[in-house]
């Protein structure tokens, strides 16, 4: 049968003063941290959560567990940092603060089976995991020469082909992560607006990639014979576990690691660091391609937020990114990639002369070579350098067939000409609220140990990932001067 919805939160704040009053009568009792949470949870409502998952349930069946209770109870055991849920239901039968606080009465709390069935209720999708058990090996991740570089995308489609294809088709908003957003718009993300930490129609974003750290190893196995053939490196299709994961290269601990990829976009502009939209791909995807999957799938949510600029590290340095932002009226803050040579004296040994052509180091000006458009540059050529004879030049500059090559900028290139102008004073300050995003992943894998999950399903990552964010907002919002719960549960006794 339905839940039961009467009530609501008020219903819920005078169930806590009356337990209070009954277990804890002196409040002054409880720690001073374990109260802060207290307070936050009673002023939380989220009776929205009943309404949005009414027809997860059936009309038929026995009573179920009220969906809000279900929430705030799975939101406390991360506040409390216990990530099994064995051991939360057994804290909740042993502990009369936390059954109160999840709304429900003590002596008669949900078992373990009942938090799996709720979580199972925010997903909307029969299968756990985004991509089937059955799949062919991927290619491995190469270690990069640099250290603390990122690794090279193991993916064949690039930048621009990604962007034309989510122009082409936007991101459906069926998406088995659709209830959950739901919830943690509803309930978090649009109270954080209304209480003025975040501004929708002008939003500052900061983006990153992080690694989320699943498991020591592959979980997979072989379902030919290829091996007892003394086949060990076969490409026949395996068994995983975890099928959404692979291996990626962590760039900060310089190792290899498997598991997800978790591109966050975080408001730069918010004094807490708060985070706007999450999202989870493979441990090999490179932040560039990452970066796009997010972007457009929190345009398709997340319609109503304006984005104004976008901070984005190196691996973003992509014209296309520069180009789409310039056509959206964004104004970009990218990091140049040492990578293209940007950062590095360009020709010293060649001179532009009067009339914008290269001269060259014997003093002849180059040949025009043709315009790179999607590189935004003007290609020039030695004059003398022939494909079939090589340079004919006494004192050439290139041993190559073709010649010397000079690539100048178009006053239209979006990456170079930036406003405001790239090193200037303006541009440092704002690029480097870019750590914001640096902060909110800390806050997501220390603070909270999202790491620490013991889980092999997308689901259970996704359901414990947003439940994190929604801490991150509750934590953000400010408690009254003076405790209105204390107050309740004093007057009350």
């Amino acid at each position: 049968m339905l839940p039961n919805y009467t009530g609501g939160h008020a219903a819920y704040q005078e169930f806590v003063v009356s337990q209070l009053r009954k277990y804890y009568p002196d409040p002054y009792s409880i720690s001073r941290a374990d109260w802060e949470i207290v307070e936050r949870f009673w002023l939380l409502d989220l009776s929205a959560t009943d309404t949005l998952m009414k027809d997860r349930y059936s009309v038929y069946g026995p009573k179920p567990r009220q969906p809000s209770c279900m929430l705030r109870s799975y939101l406390l055991s991360i506040q409390f940092k216990i990530f099994s849920l064995t051991d939360w239901a057994a804290r909740l039968k042993i502990s009369p603060l936390f059954a109160i606080v999840s709304g429900f009465e003590y002596h008669d709390t949900p078992g373990v089976g009942t938090f799996y069935d709720f979580l199972d209720r925010l997903w909307l999708s029969d299968e756990d995991n985004f991509s089937p058990h059955l799949r062919m090996p991927k290619p491995k991740v190469k270690k990069p020469s640099k250290k603390g570089t990122k690794a090279a995308s193991v993916e064949k489609v690039t930048v621009e082909e990604l962007l034309s294809q989510f122009a082409e088709k936007p991101v459906s908003p069926d998406q088995p992560y659709s209830l959950l957003l739901q919830l943690y718009k509803q309930q978090f993300l649009d109270v954080s607006i209304q209480k003025g930490l975040l501004n929708p129609e002008s939003l500052a974003l900061a983006g990153d990639g992080t690694p989320v750290n699943t498991s020591a190893r592959v979980r997979r196995r072989r379902l030919c014979n290829c091996l007892e053939k003394g086949i060990r490196d076969c490409s026949c299709q395996r068994y995983y576990s975890q099928p959404d994961c692979d291996i990626g290269w962590d760039s900060s601990r310089y190792c290899f690691y498997h598991g997800y990829d978790l591109y966050l976009f975080t408001a730069s502009d918010s004094e807490s660091n708060l985070p706007v939209f999450p999202l989870l791909g493979p441990a090999s995807r490179h932040d560039s391609l990452g970066f796009l999957h997010a972007f457009f799938s929190m345009k398709t949510f997340l319609p109503q937020i304006r984005i104004s600029k976008l901070l984005l590290d190196s691996a973003h340095d992509a014209m296309p990114i520069y180009e789409y932002c310039r056509n959206h009226s964004i104004t970009p803050f990218i990091d140049l990639n040492e990578k293209r040579g940007i950062k590095l004296k360009y020709k010293a040994d060649f001179t532009i002369g009067d009339d914008g052509i290269p001269i060259c180091p014997a003093g002849r000006k180059m040949n025009h070579d043709g315009v790179e458009r999607k590189k935004h540059r003007i290609k020039f050529r030695c004059p003398l350098a022939s494909r079939k004879y090589g340079c004919s030049c006494t004192t050439p500059c290139s041993d190559s067939k073709y010649g010397r090559t000079v690539h100048l900028q178009m006053k239209d290139n979006p990456r170079i000409f930036n406003i405001p102008p790239r090193g200037g004073e303006e541009w440092k300050t704002e690029y480097n609220a870019r750590t914001s995003s640096e902060r909110s992943n800390k806050r997501i894998k220390v603070d909270f140990l999202l790491e620490s999950g013991r889980h092999r399903s997308t689901k259970m990552w996704y359901c414990r990932l947003y439940c994190i964010l929604m801490s991150q907002h509750l934590d953000a919002w400010d408690l009254p001067f003076e405790s209105k719960l204390r107050k309740a549960v004093l007057q009350a006794a």
